[in-house]
């Protein structure tokens, strides 16, 4: 038995390394976002509550920042919760939210965050989240803002149809106090009002989404109109990193013509 596990470990090993060549050599990928699926349906199969599902893919978020470091991606952004998760039986979203305040908290004073000059950032109703967890995120926020090396954005309590209304609420505010001309507005002035316009790059290169699920499920909308996107039949818990390099090799084999 333990012959065999050292075997499936040395072949694992010897494909990540394959990989891994594979990918340095190709396409340097810039921004990658992530819908991160699958946490409640691994728990139900392991026969445990759904939040522990949720605290095993917390885990798993805090080896992708590593991951993507070792990979020189320079922005990351998660879709972690949904304003649609909030329909979940009351005591997992406590849970969750239980969770999240636990890692922000972490990032507080995680030596990664700030030896690597991550700016981290929460998009989404931030209002709509428990009044100890918005004041831990800006926090984090406030800590990270001068940081502009990485990017780790989390989507959380996010909609992609109300990031777009927001958006164009604030702009009609604009345009009916004379600060906005409306002849003046294109896509370039739209995208300073979504929740994305603190980076330099506001469009990701590939969209991943684990747990066999094929949509965006509202997922930056706006954003998203030239990703490439890449569906893993793998659930969030247990992604690897031979996974991400899977992703990013499939992205790097495709032509991106951008409608040409």
């Amino acid at each position: 038995m333990l012959e065999k596990l050292l075997s499936v470990i040395g072949a694992y090993r010897l494909y990540e390394k394959w990989l891994w060549q594979q990918v340095g050599n190709g396409q340097k990928i810039e921004h990658i976002a992530m819908i991160l699926d699958g946490n409640r349906r691994w728990a139900v199969e392991n026969e445990l509550n759904p939040w522990l599902g949720h605290e095993k893919g917390a885990e798993t978020v805090e080896k992708l920042i590593d991951w993507c470091e070792k990979l020189d991606v320079k922005f990351l952004t998660l879709y972690a919760f949904s304003i649609e998760n909030f329909r979940r039986p009351r005591q997992e979203i406590e849970e969750i939210m239980r969770i999240a305040e636990e890692k922000f908290r972490k990032l507080l004073t995680d030596e990664r965050i700030h030896k690597n000059k991550i700016h981290v950032k929460v998009i989404g109703s931030v209002n709509m989240l428990p009044d100890n967890l918005q004041q831990l995120i800006a926090d984090v926020e406030k800590a990270t803002e001068a940081y502009d090396r990485r990017f780790l954005n989390f989507a959380f309590a996010y909609g992609g149809r109300a990031e777009i209304l927001d958006a164009a609420k604030t702009i009609a505010c604009k345009v009916k106090n004379r600060e906005l001309r409306l002849e003046d507005i294109d896509e370039s002035t739209f995208e300073k009002y979504l929740y994305t316009s603190h980076m330099p790059n506001q469009e990701p290169d590939l969209i991943i989404r684990t747990s066999g699920e094929e949509r965006l499920s509202g997922f930056l909308l706006w954003q998203a109109a030239y990703s490439e996107l890449c569906f893993l039949d793998v659930y969030w818990p247990e992604f690897r990193f031979i996974d991400l390099l899977r992703a990013i090799r499939t992205f790097q084999r495709r032509k991106r013509r951008f409608g040409t």
